[in-house]
């Protein structure tokens, strides 16, 4: 067992901070969570909550009071802009006895980031997770009112990973030695079409679930009723149209760093089925 250790999680919100703060307190460590609005952190008990805004490094100071190890995201405020404040939130991290630090990379070259690769006073690394397993509840609302799934590119391949191997990797590089200056990219333990998905979902449902697959044109006209801005639309696009290989590549990482295999996607559709399921009034 590692020595109890207390660290400071940002995003602690979001869907790989909560999983980050899981992990740790289930490792025994000590867990502070920087948000915006503490009355709707809505954190496990035994959670630390602070106040803070990373586009406010100032406002960071008192939180990192006591910390040895800090998860940083690198997009900040309600818009999500890429931080510029990686030096003064670095050399607060620093002044403050900071010893590792893991960030969670973007999905590009992100001025955080950069800063992070470039400082030598922590050992930092950098998690470069996959699709996440979570982007398959954005098919619920299709599932319980019409049973389909509606998707483009349904042959794409994905090594998607569970959220909480994301969260068990940062775990360990917080609060153990060995993961200084490291770049981890953390996938799944299989590769999976969409059908996949969709069958497997199905499968833990007990029913049928057709997949409908969308034209770009299509797709582009679904994603802009859902008001998602058009340089995610070009992101989504390329991503899902032309997936790199590090997406639709098994890694060894999860094992490697925890010691233990990657969760499958069935592990993830049993977990989450409840969330499927149509409401009883």
């Amino acid at each position: 067992m590692t020595q109890t250790q207390k660290i400071l999680v940002t995003g602690a919100t979001g869907t790989v901070g909560r999983q980050v703060v899981a992990e740790l307190l289930a490792r025994g460590h000590e867990v502070r969570a920087l948000t915006r609005d503490a009355a709707q952190a809505a954190l496990p008990a035994g959670v630390e909550i602070a106040e803070g805004d990373l586009t406010r490094p100032e406002s960071l100071a008192p939180a990192l009071e006591g910390i040895t190890g800090l998860h940083l995201i690198t997009f900040g405020g309600a818009a999500f802009t890429p931080l510029e404040t990686g030096p003064r939130i670095l050399e607060l991290a620093r002044s403050a006895g900071v010893r590792r630090l893991t960030v969670l990379h973007g999905g590009g070259p992100t001025p955080l980031e950069d800063v992070v690769r470039a400082d030598d006073g922590v050992d930092w690394t950098v998690l470069m997770p996959v699709e996440f397993m979570a982007n398959a509840l954005e098919w619920v609302d299709g599932i319980i009112a019409s049973g389909e799934v509606r998707e483009p590119f349904v042959a794409r391949l994905s090594a998607m990973v569970h959220e909480g191997d994301i969260g068990a990797v940062a775990a360990v590089a917080l609060t153990e030695e060995g993961h200084g200056r490291q770049e981890y990219v953390i996938t799944g333990p299989e590769v999976l079409t969409v059908g996949d998905k969709v069958a497997t979902i199905a499968a833990e449902l007990g029913r049928d679930i057709a997949l409908v697959e969308l034209t770009e044109e299509q797709a582009v006209a679904q994603w802009r009723a859902a008001y998602l801005p058009e340089d995610v639309i070009g992101f989504l696009l390329e991503a899902y149209g032309n997936t790199p290989e590090v997406g639709r590549t098994v890694s060894a990482t999860v094992e490697k760093v925890t010691g233990r295999p990657a969760r499958p996607f069935a592990q993830w559709a049993a977990e989450h089925a409840d969330s499927f399921k149509a409401r009883r009034a």
